[in-house]
């Protein structure tokens, strides 16, 4: 596996991210970047971005949470931010980023942890709830879900899954902006295309969009479903708090309080915004996430 990293001499100066770095090993040679903000003591907040993003689209609300006295933790995924890249797109798999998400977790021996998840971060963070229950006391997810291959899927997402496998062009930063209902600005763009100075780096979010499973027969479905037993027996808190102009997850957020006992009688919300409410609406969402653990806490 030929690994590329990016040199951090690109993020430098980035507007709104003025956090340390964080590195932990994932597999031998593999390393993983993670903000990690607010008291070390206090239970864990992990949010998990998705496709093509990085930790960079919760800056504005990482502070917010840590200064409401909250430990806050925001990786980027393996192929992603200051993360390391592996250069192929076959170096990429449902199954291995889930082994290198859970060897974060389980190095840094989180628990009681509150997850926010968008897009391939719910994909990702409701498998790693599913399997690691007894570390999880909170979930609230933002325009995601967990797919098992049995729904049909919007033709939205079937151009942008063709458009990822086939198009010359990948402009990371104009794909963010096609999802966020605000204009981001050139130096917010620039943050976006970052970590990724060349073709050969933006592998990791090539590779996404097939790794859906859209077929009872995907590789991923079956341990999917299996998760989905486990949800649909979840009693913690489960949160909702999608976005008004998101066409790829509409209706999710309304299934899934359906079927997972924990949503029931919690405050789902609809925010103002498109798939990346972070950017649209980031100051309702921390303070959702606020909310919630102030909730439990006065409880």
């Amino acid at each position: 596996m030929r690994i590329l990293r990016t040199d951090e001499t690109r993020f430098g100066g980035l507007p709104d991210y003025p956090f340390a770095p964080n590195y932990l090993e994932v597999q031998p040679g593999l390393r993983m970047h993670y903000v990690d903000e607010g008291p070390q003591q206090c239970d864990p907040v992990v949010m998990l971005h998705g496709e093509p993003s990085w930790s960079y689209l919760y800056r504005h609300m990482i502070p917010r949470v840590a200064e409401a006295g909250h430990r806050v933790l925001a990786p980027d995924l393996i192929g992603f931010g200051k993360s390391d890249k592996p250069a192929s797109v076959a170096d990429y798999s449902y199954d291995s980023h889930m082994a290198w998400l859970t060897h974060w977790l389980e190095a840094l021996d989180l628990n009681n942890i509150t997850l926010v998840c968008q897009n391939w971060g719910s994909l990702l963070g409701l498998r790693l709830v599913a399997e690691h229950p007894q570390r999880f006391r909170r979930i609230i997810v933002g325009n995601g879900m967990l797919p098992t291959g049995d729904a049909p899927v919007p033709t939205a997402f079937t151009l942008w899954k063709a458009f990822a496998m086939y198009s010359p062009w990948f402009p990371i930063s104009r794909i963010v902006q096609l999802g966020t209902g605000r204009t981001l600005s050139k130096a917010e763009m620039a943050a976006y295309e970052a970590p990724f100075p060349g073709d050969a780096y933006k592998a990791g979010a090539r590779a996404f969009p097939k790794l859906v499973p859209l077929s009872p027969n995907d590789p991923a479905s079956l341990a999917n479903k299996a998760a989905w037993q486990i949800l649909e027996n979840w009693k913690k808190p489960f949160i909702t708090c999608f976005s008004s102009g998101d066409p790829i997850t509409r209706g999710g957020d309304r299934s899934m309080q359906r079927r997972i006992p924990g949503a029931h009688g919690q405050p789902h919300i609809t925010l103002r915004g498109g798939h990346f409410l972070q950017e649209d609406s980031p100051e309702d969402f921390a303070r959702i996430i606020n909310d919630a653990l102030k909730s439990e806490a006065a409880a």
